[in-house]
């Protein structure tokens, strides 16, 4: 009985040492954004878009969906780079993919339209 005990414990603590996979791929944009922010040049606001074009674009976490907050970023980008309906249609897609982000992000679209 003592060594089911031991076995089951061990069996326990080898399960609870995996690894558990992320929701989201990142691709190191918070590295870029904050650079960008930190610098603010075009070298560097070219970074950040590229890495947000690549986490739209290819997503390997367990909801194979873009992370929150992501679309809205990439787009007030591109609405600031002059690019400004396709910053639109992310701030929108950042509402249709996040439904409670509705309320601050329509204000957002607001203001850009004025």
């Amino acid at each position: 009985m003592r060594k089911l005990f031991v076995l089951a414990i061990c069996v326990m603590a080898l399960a609870s040492c995996q690894t558990q996979k992320s929701l989201y791929s990142w691709y190191d944009s918070e590295d870029a954004t904050y650079t960008y922010t930190k610098r603010g040049t075009e070298e560097t606001l070219t970074k950040a878009m590229a890495q947000y074009e690549k986490v739209i674009a290819k997503q390997n976490g367990v909801r194979k969906v873009v992370p929150p907050g992501v679309n809205a970023e990439y787009g007030f980008l591109l609405y600031k780079a002059g690019k400004k309906e396709e910053g639109l249609a992310l701030l929108r897609a950042e509402i249709k993919a996040y439904p409670e982000s509705e309320t601050f992000i329509s204000r957002i679209i607001k203001q850009l339209e004025k």
